[in-house]
C-alpha cells in the first residue's frame, strides 16, 4: 500500500469500530449509546457527527457537554474528538472564540453547555451530538431544560437526529429518553473496547470493582433499576450532588477547613466493626454549611480493618478535614472504640452514641433531610450510596453486603450536624 492508503487505511472507521460502536439502522430520532466507560461512546459519537458533517454540506450540528470546557476538550480536542478523528483534507477549522467548527463542506457544529439551557432558545440544528448526559446538571431540571429547548430546535433538515453518549445512572432525563418510542438504546461493556485499553487497567478494574453495583453502572454499563421501597433513590442521590465541592484551603488537596467560614461545623461518622475479621469500618465526614444544609465532603471507610488501621484511618480523616467532633457508635464495646480512637490521636474529639433503634429507623429521619433538599454530595460516593439505596422503609436491608456500614456512619455524622440539640447563642433579654 502507498503511504496514502495506509493513512487512508488507519483513518477507515468502519473496519476499526467494533459492533457497538455503529449506529443502529431503523428509523429513530435519538440514538443513545449507554455503556461503559473505556467502552468507546465519544469515539463513537464523534465518528457519526464526522460523517454527517462530510455527507451534508448543510449540516448544523449541536455538541452539547456537561460544560463548555468539557465539550472543548473532550468532544472537539481530546484523543476521541473531532479534530482527531477527521483525515487531513477533511479536518474541521475550530473557532474557539465563537466555539464553532466548519468543515471544508460546508456543515458546521456549534458548543453548547447543558449547564446554560438558555444557549439552545432560538438555534436550529439539523443534529445534535450530546455527551455525558447523566452529568449533566440536575439540580432546579437544568438537564432536561436543556434537552427540550435542544429538541424544539431540531427542525433543520429532512431527517433530524440526536445522538447521546453516556455512562447510565438512573437520573430522570435518562429514564425519560429510554421510555421514549422514538429511541433506540444500545451499549456494552468496558471489555468490548480491551484491544484499545491496558491491560493493567483491565486488570485493576476488574479486581476492584468486579460483583460490586459500582462496577455494574461504571464498566458493565448497567443501568441499575431502584428497589421497591428503599429510602433513597439514585434519582435522588444525583439530584443532591454537587457539580464540585467548596474549596479547601490550608491542606492542599487533601482537605481543610472551608474558606470564609463557609463550612460551620465538620463531623465524621465512625461505624466500628465488630472483629478485626468482619465488616467495613464506616468513615464518612461532613460539614454543616453556613445556610444550615450539610455537605457530605469524603466516604474514608476501610474494608477488614484491625482496630489500630481504622482508628487511625478516623484520626487521620478527622486531621485533613479539620474535624470538630467524631461520632462513633459505641454499641460493640464503647470503652473500647474510645481507648483506640484515643491511642491514635489523643487530642481528637470524640462522642460515643448508642443505637436504641435500628439502623433502617434511624436512617429514615436523614432520609427526609435529602428528600427536603438540605443534604448535598460534593462527589460521587459509588460504595456509600450503593448501600443508601438499599435500606428499607420500614427495616431491612438489600444492599451489597452484610451490612451498611458506611450509610450507618453517614447517618451518625448527619444526625449529629443536623438533628441534633445545638444550642445558638443569642439576645433573650436586656
Amino acid at each position: 500500500m502507498a503511504q496514502d492508503e495506509r493513512l487512508a487505511f488507519d483513518k477507515h472507521w468502519e473496519l476499526q469500530a467494533h459492533d457497538g460502536q455503529i449506529a443502529p439502522p431503523g428509523e429513530w430520532s435519538t440514538w443513545l449509546l449507554m455503556a461503559g466507560r473505556g467502552f468507546g461512546k465519544t469515539r463513537a459519537g464523534a465518528e457519526w457527527a464526522r460523517a454527517v458533517a462530510q455527507a451534508d454540506g448543510t449540516a448544523r450540528i449541536a455538541l452539547v457537554g456537561a460544560s463548555l470546557a468539557e465539550a472543548r476538550a473532550i468532544m472537539v480536542e481530546g484523543p476521541s474528538g473531532l479534530l482527531a478523528v477527521a483525515g487531513a483534507k477533511q479536518r474541521p477549522r475550530f473557532e474557539p472564540s465563537k466555539n464553532l467548527l466548519r468543515w471544508p463542506g460546508g456543515a458546521e457544529a456549534r458548543l453548547y453547555s447543558a449547564a446554560e439551557p438558555e444557549s439552545l432558545r432560538g438555534p436550529q440544528h439539523s443534529h445534535a451530538w450530546c455527551d455525558e448526559l447523566a452529568k449533566w446538571p440536575a439540580s432546579t431540571s437544568r438537564a432536561e431544560a436543556c434537552w427540550d429547548n435542544l429538541q424544539l430546535g431540531l427542525r433543520l433538515g429532512r431527517d433530524p437526529r440526536s445522538v447521546v453518549t453516556t455512562t447510565p445512572r438512573a437520573v430522570p432525563l435518562v429514564r425519560r429518553l429510554i421510555a421514549d418510542e422514538g429511541t433506540v438504546v444500545t451499549g456494552g461493556t468496558t471489555l468490548a473496547n480491551a484491544r484499545n485499553l491496558s491491560p493493567g487497567f483491565i486488570a485493576v478494574i476488574e479486581r476492584q470493582y468486579a460483583g460490586t453495583s459500582f462496577g455494574r453502572q461504571e464498566l458493565n454499563g448497567e443501568l441499575l433499576a431502584e428497589v421497591d421501597g428503599a429510602l433513597w433513590s439514585r434519582a435522588l442521590l444525583e439530584r443532591c450532588r454537587e457539580a464540585a465541592s467548596p474549596p479547601a484551603c490550608g491542606t492542599g488537596s487533601g482537605g481543610g477547613p472551608a474558606p470564609d467560614g463557609a463550612w460551620s461545623r465538620v463531623v465524621i461518622g465512625v461505624d466500628p466493626p465488630a472483629s478485626a475479621q468482619g465488616d467495613a469500618c464506616g468513615i464518612v465526614v461532613a460539614a454543616l454549611l453556613a445556610d444550615g444544609t450539610a455537605l457530605v465532603l469524603a466516604d474514608a471507610s476501610v474494608e477488614r480493618p484491625s482496630p489500630e488501621r481504622w482508628a487511625r484511618a478516623v484520626a487521620e480523616a478527622a486531621a485533613a478535614w479539620h474535624a470538630d467532633r467524631v461520632v462513633a457508635e459505641a454499641n460493640q464495646g464503647g470503652a473500647m472504640v474510645a481507648s483506640v480512637l484515643r491511642a491514635a490521636e489523643i487530642t481528637l474529639p470524640v462522642k460515643l452514641v448508642h443505637a436504641s433503634r435500628g439502623k433502617t429507623a434511624r436512617a429514615e429521619p436523614v432520609a427526609a433531610l435529602y428528600e427536603a433538599g438540605r443534604v448535598r454530595h460534593a462527589a460521587l460516593f459509588a460504595k456509600l450510596e450503593d448501600e443508601l439505596c438499599g435500606l428499607m422503609a420500614g427495616g431491612g436491608y438489600e444492599g451489597p453486603g452484610r451490612s451498611p456500614d458506611r450509610a450507618d456512619a453517614l447517618v451518625w455524622a448527619l444526625t449529629e450536624l443536623m438533628l441534633g440539640r445545638v444550642g445558638r447563642p443569642q439576645v433573650v433579654g436586656f
